[in-house]
């Protein structure tokens, strides 16, 4: 049986989604003057850097980007980020990754940022699946999915154009 490969955002639809994700970002911040868009590397960065490009545009907000490194296959392995704690202690953040799928990705990031404390912590992602093993949710999500246990959600934001799509 060959794999079908489902559009389920097309590159003008994600354009459309991170734009309106920086909206809401903005929304919820619109009070402070610094913000950390902090992405899960790979995919995750892709996203908080167009999200952090759009909210630039947008708002006056001074965003600081940073890269969140977390070993996916051990989760419970030390993470790293680009940008040391201090830098962002009593900053407002927000967490991003691509796809919420069973929420251990997201789980452990908001693990390792709640070691220092936040003024405020928020979590964004393109597309949020509703197979979560772990309680977390998206403060922010591009859409919505329900999707059986054995599709995958691809999201391509390396080279344009983006998309998105299930298999």
């Amino acid at each position: 049986m060959a794999l079908t490969k489902n559009t389920i955002l097309s590159h003008k639809e994600i354009e459309h989604k991170i734009k309106r994700i920086a909206y809401q970002i903005y929304e919820s911040n619109v009070d402070e003057t610094e913000l950390i868009i902090a992405g899960i590397d790979s995919n995750g960065y892709l996203l908080a850097k167009k999200i952090k490009a759009n909210l630039d545009k947008i708002s006056n907000i001074e965003s600081t980007l940073c890269k969140v490194n977390i070993n996916k296959p051990e989760p419970t392995a030390p993470i790293k980020t680009s940008i040391p704690a201090e830098d962002y202690t009593n900053k407002s953040l927000v967490l991003v990754d691509d796809v919420l799928n069973s929420g251990s990705t997201l789980i452990y990031g908001i693990k390792h940022f709640l070691d220092v404390p936040l003024k405020q912590f928020k979590t964004a992602v393109l597309v949020n699946r509703n197979h979560k093993k772990y309680p977390v949710k998206a403060d922010f999500k591009g859409i919505s999915l329900s999707t059986s246990l054995y599709e995958h959600v691809h999201v391509n934001l390396s080279k344009q154009p983006y998309e998105a799509y299930l298999d």
